[in-house]
């Protein structure tokens, strides 16, 4: 998952999303509740006095829940990556789906049967073997409790019945075919941990520690807006981390973040999602850092209101009714100069936007055709406003109808310095067509999203290798049950077209037929013109090479650090030679790279074929 920047990743699922979801503090533990943690209590705060190894990591969001059940922030998921085993993996270089907690899978002739054999040797951190019946009960719980699937729920939609009929065996039956079945990204929890639990909506995991998890590192402490700090799992099946401790440690002002990593304080700085140019350029010379400059897996864009809803059709907030109209929506869109946001706000860090998916993954990469693109234009922009009914008055102010001028207002991240750039260039831009506008840069973009009271907002996810997720958050499934509560729909967009494509990718088992589906979806996205993309930023970031001698990226040849498909790169970093607790320096505190996936059993799919194995995030980042 993923994963904002707002949410996912994946939910960053992201995931990179705006920072969507509700804040840690609205999450309060519902009175009652039973708390899941490890029955020996509060672990307090360690010192590493012996002579243990941290790695601390600077970021500049912060948790929105430590339940994987409500997650969306790109931290809060790449956490639960760290606690809990997912079924399935994928692998540093490729991203091909490898075995996680289970070991191998197979399907039914017709598709609508999977059966799972999970591994024997994943415990949980109390000592209970980790079992089938505890990834059945997750997914069942998710089917029956809406609260369950915050996050993640568009991956058991489709699902008929789960049951473990042992404890090495998890047979998912499908309502149809579900091409994402190896990449079901959700993390699984203990059963009898878990099911303690009496109100899903309002259980944050985070009153009692440490939590129990299978993976390769044990969540021990936790303080709002200020860190997160974990242990390394020494039973993970896999291997124990190098590091013996992880802290993840929150930064609103990233230039402190910067300033801590240069006096080593941290030891990685992740940026707001991404370092500045300006950060990075500084870095790039600083002794003892080495910048990770890289293709991203994000996307930026500019998200319109498209009317907020219910499910069932009631409509909420204060969306400005003028953006219900495309002809406005283009014209908009048209005034941004893209080749501006990439030379001067992202000194050439990041690609020019054009699809919903970053090109990063190119089977599934798409771009309006010449007719189609809303190229900039400031001219054609003027007269699609004219044609909507909005003209110049005297004043030079557009105004509709009812003589009223026409002003927007757009959500910003106070923590993100693009956002207030490139909304400065937006009041120029947008200025000049005779529009207004109002950038409200705040703390918490999360309460005014979900009660749908914005114009516009700056939006953006961590795309997972298989983009089902970053999909699924615009469908009329994803939209909330009550008006303002927190859904998984990322801007309450719903079109019945777009859920026909949706559905027909899903259960579309054949890669390239596939991809096609999903060109479609990207297509139909980008004519509704309810959000677009102006960027796909690099992964920026960096790291003392005093403090850690290895770490891999995702992918292994070029990628991102942070934020990844997997835990490989706080799995696998070794600690530097000379840094208190690590190697003595004579070469033998490991390799710069990663070796992943060796002796794994082969995957055979009953009823022939290949498995189209890629896997959605978070956004998500998961989102992000």
């Amino acid at each position: 998952m993923v994963t904002r920047f707002p949410p996912r990743s994946p939910r960053p699922r992201g995931r990179l999303r705006l920072l969507l979801a509700s804040g840690a503090a609205a999450l309060a533990l519902a009175a009652g509740s039973v708390v899941p943690g490890n029955p020996v209590g509060h672990a307090t705060q360690e010192a590493r006095a012996d002579g243990g190894t941290t790695l601390t990591v600077a970021v500049a969001q912060s948790v929105d829940s430590l339940s994987p059940f409500l997650a969306q922030r790109l931290l809060s998921t790449s956490i639960h990556r760290l606690m809990y085993d997912y079924l399935t993996n994928y692998d540093a270089k490729d991203s091909h789906t490898i075995p996680g907690l289970a070991t191998a899978w197979e399907s039914s002739a017709d598709k609508l049967t999977w059966t799972y054999t999970i591994r024997s040797d994943s415990k949980w951190s109390d000592g209970q073997r980790a079992t089938a019946e505890d990834a059945a009960w997750t997914f069942n719980k998710m089917m029956t409790d809406e609260a369950a699937a915050t996050s993640n729920g568009s991956f058991v939609g489709n699902f008929k019945k789960v049951t473990a009929p042992s404890p090495d065996k998890l047979v998912i039956e499908l309502k149809q075919p579900q091409a994402t079945m190896t990449a079901l990204d959700v993390p699984i929890v203990p059963k009898h941990v878990w099911e303690k639990v009496s109100d899903f909506s309002k259980f944050n995991n985070d009153t009692a520690f440490p939590i129990v998890g299978n993976g390769p590192f044990i969540l021990t402490d936790y303080k709002v807006d200020s860190y997160v700090k974990l242990k390394a799992n020494k039973d993970f099946w896999r291997g124990a981390p190098k590091f013996d401790e992880l802290v993840f440690r929150y930064y609103k002002d990233q230039d402190a973040a910067v300033a801590a990593l240069r006096k080593g304080e941290v030891s990685f700085v992740a940026g707001s999602p991404s370092l500045t140019p300006a950060q990075a350029t500084a870095l790039e010379s600083a002794e003892n850092i080495k910048v990770n400059n890289a293709p991203g897996r994000r996307f930026y864009a500019l998200a319109t209101n498209p009317g907020a809803r219910t499910k069932d059709g009631e409509k909420f907030g204060d969306g400005h009714p003028a953006l219900l109209d495309q002809k406005v929506r283009q014209a908009l869109f048209m005034a941004v100069d893209r080749t501006a946001v990439i030379d001067k706000v992202f000194r050439g860090y990041a690609v020019e936007g054009e699809g919903y998916i970053p090109p990063r993954y190119g089977s599934y990469f798409w771009k309006p055709s010449e007719g189609q693109k809303l190229a900039h234009d400031p001219a054609k922009a003027a007269a699609l406003l004219d044609e909507a009914g909005y003209r110049k008055n005297s004043a030079g102010k557009r105004t509709g109808e009812d003589g009223k001028p026409l002003d927007f207002r757009i959500l910003c991240h106070a923590t993100d310095p693009n956002d207030k750039a490139i909304g400065k260039y937006l009041q120029e831009w947008w200025g000049d067509l005779g529009i207004g506008l109002e950038v409200e840069c705040l703390d918490n973009v999360s309460d005014p999203w979900y009660s749908g009271e914005y114009d516009l907002a700056f939006d953006g996810w961590s795309v997972n290798p298989d983009p089902d997720f970053v999909l699924s958050i615009h469908t009329c499934a994803a939209l909330p049950s009550k008006a303002k509560e927190s859904a998984a729909t990322d801007n309450f967009i719903c079109d019945k077209r777009y859920d026909e494509l949706y559905a027909k990718q899903l259960a579309e088992y054949d890669p390239a037929k596939r991809a096609d589906l999903v060109k479609q979806m990207e297509s139909r996205l980008y004519d509704l013109g309810y959000m677009n993309v102006m960027a796909y930023p690099n992964a920026v970031e960096a790291y003392r090479t005093d403090q850690i001698q290895s770490i891999t990226t995702m992918p292994s040849d070029a990628g991102n650090i942070y934020g990844q498909d997997g835990y490989w790169s706080w799995w696998s970093a070794v600690p530097a030679a000379g840094a208190p607790g690590g190697p003595s320096g004579d070469g033998t505190g490991g390799s710069a790279g990663v070796l992943i996936g060796a002796g794994i059993a082969v995957v055979v799919l009953a009823g022939g074929g290949l498995l189209f194995a890629m896997r959605r995030r978070s956004t998500a980042e998961d989102r992000e």
